[in-house]
């Protein structure tokens, strides 16, 4: 187990990094600006479910790996960089969708709220799993917060990191949910919301290109 006085000194540290709104936060402020409170907050469950592979996955040695591999780190921040870009560009691409979802005030089909939920979570989950800065997180820090006399290395780099999560999880719900209300009071007017779309989508856009040339994700 981690001993007590290790894990608050890491609930400290990982709160002041997670509160301070990253690019990890502007990819959730931009979903919930595009898409809306269901998404948002589906998008911060994905991103957290793929941010805890990477966790399994450096717990499990690889983060060793990457660490030591200039090469390996950059292929998976360029990945992620990528994805998002794409991600942001398709939202600039159907900005004027919301407007016509609004207008039509009709309710969607459960079949097409389902595949949309499925396509949320998918992308998120990739998001997450790629982030970049988690696996250096992970790598880097958490083995100071562990006691490596206290035995099982790897179970207490898995509760460190299952903290951090939880901790994020708390934070980027409470980004989304104030970035939902910003967008409700937008959506009063159609143009305000095609706007909207558009907005998230530059912010999606310009966090992928941030993280393509700085490497630092939420």
């Amino acid at each position: 187990m981690v001993p007590a006085s290790n894990l608050l000194a890491f609930v400290a540290a990982a709160f002041v990094l997670i509160v301070v709104p990253g690019p990890g936060v502007l990819f959730t402020i931009g979903r919930a600006l595009t898409l809306g409170r269901r998404a948002a907050l589906l998008s911060v469950v994905g991103h957290a479910a793929g941010v805890y592979a990477a966790l399994v996955v450096v717990a499990l040695g690889l983060g060793t790996l990457l660490m030591a591999s200039s090469l390996a780190l950059t292929v998976v921040r360029l990945a992620g960089a990528l994805y998002l870009m794409y991600l942001g560009v398709q939202a600039i691409r159907e900005r004027k969708s919301l407007r016509e979802a609004f207008g039509a005030r009709v309710d969607p089909a459960p079949d097409a709220d389902a595949d949309a939920d499925a396509r949320v979570l998918r992308q998120s989950l990739v998001v997450g799993v790629t982030n970049p800065k988690a696996i250096v997180f992970f790598a880097a820090v958490l083995p100071h917060f562990a006691e490596p006399s206290a035995g099982r290395l790897p179970w207490q780099l898995l509760i460190l990191g299952t903290v951090f999560i939880a901790i994020a999880l708390v934070s980027d719900s409470v980004w989304a949910m104030l970035a939902v209300s910003a967008r409700t009071w937008f959506a009063r007017s159609p143009r305000r919301l095609e706007a909207v779309g558009g907005a998230g989508g530059v912010m999606i856009v310009g966090l992928g290109a941030s993280v393509a040339i700085g490497g630092s994700v939420d």
